[in-house]
Order: C-alpha cells, then structure tokens, then sequence
C-alpha cells in the first residue's frame, strides 16, 4: 500500500452483537482519484463508507483504524476534510429550513464565518453544481426543488467547505439513465474543481468501467479483488469478480441471449461457510476452498483473495457462461 494514501483504511472489522459484517478489510484512497466499491447486496459496502466518516451505527463495536490526513479522529474531520454525497437527496434536506440556510449551517459547523460570509459560500456552492438563479434558489425549501436539483443540491451541501475527500454511497440508484450521467457528471466536475478523491459506492459495473480509477469488489464484509478498475474489469483474477461481470449485458449483444447469473446468494452475517464465502457459489472451488479462508495476495498489479486465481480461464466470464448453458 503507498505512502502517498491520503485516507488508509487498516484491518477494519465492523460487528453487530458479536457477528461481523465488516471483516478485516484493508485499503488506500489516493489523492484525486476515484475508488469504487463494488459487490452485491449485503456485501458491506455503505457500512464501509459510513465508517470512514466515523458514522457506524451506535450499536456496532469496531476494530481497526482508519486515518485520514494522520489523523484518526474522523468526527472532527467530517464536513471539513471528507464528507458525503447520500443515497436518497430529499431524505438528506430538512424540509422545514430552506436549502441555502442548510448549506450556509454545515459552512458554519467547521468555519468560523459570519452569517453573511456563509450565505455567500453556500450561494457559490449552488451556482457550481449547476443550479440556476442560485441567489434566489437558496431561499426555496426542498420540495420546491426538482429531484435533479434535489441531487445537485446534497452534492453542494457535499462540497461547500471543499474537503479533501468525498464519499458518494449509491448516489445514482433509482435514476433512470439520463439523470444518472447527470448526477455523475456533476459529482465529477465538482471533484476535479476541488483537487478531491471520491469513494464512490456503487453496483453498476458500467458506472465503475467509465468513472473509477481503481475498483474494490467486497463479497461478505471482505475484499476479494482490489486494483486498477482497467485491469480488474479486463481481465479479473476472482471468480466471484468474473460472475459480476458475466451477469451485465453486453452492448452489442443481441438482446435475446440469456445472460449468466451468480448461482445462489450472498449469505447473511453469521451464517458463514467454513473456508471462502463464495466457494458454494464458485465453480473453481475445491476442497482447499471449503477448508480455508484465501488471504488478499499481490497477483500482476491486483489484490486477490482466491486460492485458484491461477485456474481463471481468460476471458474469465466465460467460465459462468458455460456453466449457465451447461444447466440450461
């Protein structure tokens, strides 16, 4: 892992009355770039970015560290050195204070500014992510915002006191396309504004292939593959990396082919097979899978945790092609 991080995550495990859903997971975000997280439902990806606000839910017990800046003490840096772009925008805005006074509260919460200074910065805020007349928009409350707006709005309330880090937890899910590449294209201009690496919490391998600069893919609270998005996205070392990717459609495919699907599902915290999570969903799993859990380890630029890397055909999504057709 380089020196250069600018947030590190180490050995991070996350437990809900003794089961965790967090499992030493280990990582870097650098500076400026884009890092996703990826996996199925469950996989515990947004309990990860939560945590790296220092935001796990009151009823969890955590290990491990995450740093940012040096500095462990997150709370004191949420708002101010990283910060987060929700999921649900009009669940994020209170609809009894009008936007530019939430905005102008979250400048006052890190900064110390006169009222007038952080009306002004939120007014900015708003005016970079797009929203017009923003001077007067600043006064509406949220429900007399569209939803685009509404997305554009958590994103500058995200922004206003230009961190260093910006953590999006599934900020596209439930929009149609259109709105989709809006929403990103903002988020994106509004990190390349601020010099900021972005955490972007997503399952949409099309997001990740056009927006990441590196992708980890989570599969029950750990890392199963970790490297350049190109690279694990042309060529994956994990089989469960592989069956993600076999499931999406190819965009010049006809649209009649049956696409492959992950056999099973992701088991819940606390109902863990002995040795890898994914061996009863895997079609390289051997008894070794079933006995031991796979350590990450350092294969051609990647992080991968799989005892049968080595075996992965290439292209590896054929493996789960062939395996749907054969039980059709």
């Amino acid at each position: 892992m380089e020196s250069e991080a600018l947030l590190s995550v180490r050995d991070l495990r996350i437990a809900f009355a003794g089961v965790e859903a967090v499992r030493g997971l280990s990582f870097d975000v650098r500076p400026r770039e884009v890092l996703a997280l990826v996996g199925e439902s469950g996989a515990g990806k947004s309990l990860t970015a939560r945590a790296l606000l220092g935001m796990v839910p009151e009823d969890a017990t955590t290990s491990g560290t995450v740093t940012l800046l040096g500095d462990t003490d997150l709370a004191a840096q949420r708002g101010l050195h990283i910060a987060l772009v929700p999921q649900d925008a009009l669940s994020a805005l209170s609809p009894v204070h009008p936007v530019g006074d939430q905005l102008a509260a979250a400048v006052r919460s890190v900064a110390r500014v006169s009222r007038k200074e952080a009306r002004a910065r939120a007014v900015a805020a708003l005016d970079r992510v797009g929203i017009p007349d923003a001077a007067r928009k600043a006064r509406a409350y949220p429900h007399e915002y569209s939803g685009g707006m509404r997305q554009r709005a958590v994103i500058a309330m995200a922004t206003v006191n230009e961190p260093d880090v910006l953590v999006a937890d599934e900020p596209t899910t439930a929009l149609d396309e259109e709105r989709r590449d809006q929403v990103l294209r903002v988020l994106g201009e509004q990190r390349e504004a601020l010099g900021a690496a972005l955490v972007l919490v997503t399952h949409d391998m099309d997001v990740v292939r056009d927006h990441a600069d590196r992708v980890l893919v989570m599969y029950a609270g750990r890392l199963t593959e970790l490297g350049p998005a190109d690279a694990v996205l042309g060529r994956p070392r994990a089989p469960y990396t592989a069956g993600l990717l076999a499931s999406l459609p190819e965009h010049d495919a006809p649209r009649r082919r049956r696409l492959p699907a992950l056999p099973g599902t992701p088991p819940a915290p606390g109902t863990l097979p002995p040795g890898c999570a994914f061996a009863p969903r895997c079609p390289l799993a051997a008894d070794l899978c079933h006995r031991e859990e796979p350590e990450p380890q350092e294969v051609e630029g990647h992080l991968v945790a799989c005892h049968h890397w080595a075996e992965l055909p290439h292209p590896a999504v054929d493996l789960f092609q062939e395996k749907q057709h054969a039980s059709s």
